[in-house]
């Protein structure tokens, strides 16, 4: 029966896994759980082909504790009575440690029906999900439930799996690989921390090469062709699409531009131009706003031309307003303002409209007191002359205060020498 090679090469020892070193380090706290042999109910959260399935069935043999697998997606409730009909029985003396993976696809049903025998600590759970537990994972759950973090793992520590592995293909083929400089460096640096993806790799190159006189070559151009667009991890309905959009705005914001640059291209390498356009649309008027009012047009006409022109061309015009609105000053005075008079209006703060600014273009409004005392800014010197606008509850409320930057500065000085008779 053929066993994926990274599941042959799947460590059994803590101190045989790559990367975590964080939480399994030498005075990583998850190893000291480990080695204490009270593990709790645990949720690893990270993504995928980064070591949370290995690290459940090393926790699983330390403590000797039936395994049980179960993959969210999969599962039913039904499976999880057959799970429970195995406790107090010699198929688990000790108690079951479920891995139940993808977690964030169970249901409230299903994730409450494992609440009873998480309590009582016949069933120890470890949870693992992709995605941010504290959006999928219900609270009933989390809160009887310690959540570790998984990083990807860096090129670095890849490197090691994949000498691992090309080891044992050189082994179980019985021929000696020789691969081609740079090789390894490539494949770690490819699959994007995913060491599952990085093995598999190795396999594949395995596999398809042609051994000559008891010995195999490998190629980087070979390595290029099974590693292409592997490190783009990027799903556009998952949290990396959100964390790398928060990344993008807070970039673009702290006027950063090669970092901005660097998050538009992760967008940009999962196609997503949509995402990046709508978020410099946004901060064109939140973040930069009246200090340079003319990137609104601008970024709106770049985003336009992305769209018309799509990938790989786009990335010209997304790069120009990135770099836009990177490099010009700031000013969120837009934003602060339009949300202090949102929050009076949706408090009940509204009240009546004074006439005089009320519709008068028909027929009775005259005798209503419509329009009557309303003065044409534009008869007046600078086409301006104070009169009440606000509702007499909110006369005296305040919203849009100017930002420190040049261009709004500017406006406050002209505005204050035209109403200094005011």
């Amino acid at each position: 029966m053929y066993q994926p090679l990274a599941d042959k090469i799947r460590p059994t020892e803590l101190d045989d896994m790559v990367g975590q070193e964080h939480i399994i380090g030498k005075d990583g706290i998850l190893r000291r759980i480990i080695e204490s042999g009270n593990v709790p109910n645990m949720i690893f959260y990270g993504p995928s082909g980064i070591g949370k399935t290995t690290l459940a069935q090393i926790i699983a043999g330390k403590t000797k504790r039936r395994l049980y697998k179960l993959n969210a997606t999969t599962a039913s409730v039904s499976d999880i009575k057959g799970m429970v009909s195995e406790l107090d029985t010699l198929l688990a003396p000790n108690g079951i440690l479920l891995y139940l993976d993808e977690i964030q696809y169970f249901n409230k049903k299903q994730q409450q029906s494992l609440l009873e025998f998480i309590e009582s600590g016949k069933i120890t759970l470890i949870a693992s999900t992709t995605e941010n537990p504290y959006f999928y994972v219900y609270n009933a759950i989390l809160s009887r439930s310690t959540v570790f973090e998984f990083k990807p793992i860096t090129p670095k520590d890849v490197q090691k799996a994949v000498r691992r592995a090309f080891s044992l293909c050189s082994s179980q083929l019985k021929q000696t690989i020789i691969t081609e400089d740079g090789v390894t460096d490539h494949i770690a640096m490819a699959c994007g921390g995913d060491v599952r993806k990085a093995i598999n790799a190795v396999e594949l190159l395995c596999s398809s090469s042609k051994a000559e006189n008891g010995e195999m070559h490998v190629t980087l151009q070979d390595a290029k062709a099974v590693t292409q667009k592997s490190s783009a991890r990027y799903d556009r309905d998952g949290d990396a699409h959100y964390d790398i959009l928060s990344a993008f705005h807070k970039s673009l914001r702290g006027s950063d531009p090669d970092a901005a640059l660097h998050y538009l291209a992760r967008l940009l390498s999962g196609g997503d131009i949509a995402s990046a356009a709508r978020r410099m649309l946004c901060m064109a008027s939140e973040d930069v706003g009246l200090a340079y009012p003319q990137a609104a047009s601008i970024v709106k006409a770049c985003c336009d031309s992305a769209l018309q022109l799509g990938l790989p061309e786009a990335r010209l015009p997304l790069a120009q307003a990135c770099i836009l609105l990177a490099t010009a000053p700031k000013s969120n005075s837009v934003v602060m303002a339009i949300d202090k008079a949102m929050q009076d209006v949706q408090s009940g703060k509204i009240g009546d409209i004074p006439a005089h600014l009320k519709d008068a273009h028909y027929g009775g409004a005259s005798s209503l007191g419509r329009g009557l005392t309303y003065k044409y800014p534009h008869d007046y010197p600078n086409n301006y002359t104070p009169q009440q606008y606000l509702p007499d509850s909110l006369k005296n409320a305040s919203y849009y205060h100017e930002g420190a930057n040049k261009a709004e500065q500017q406006a406050k000085l002209y505005w204050q020498k035209v109403k200094k008779h005011d």
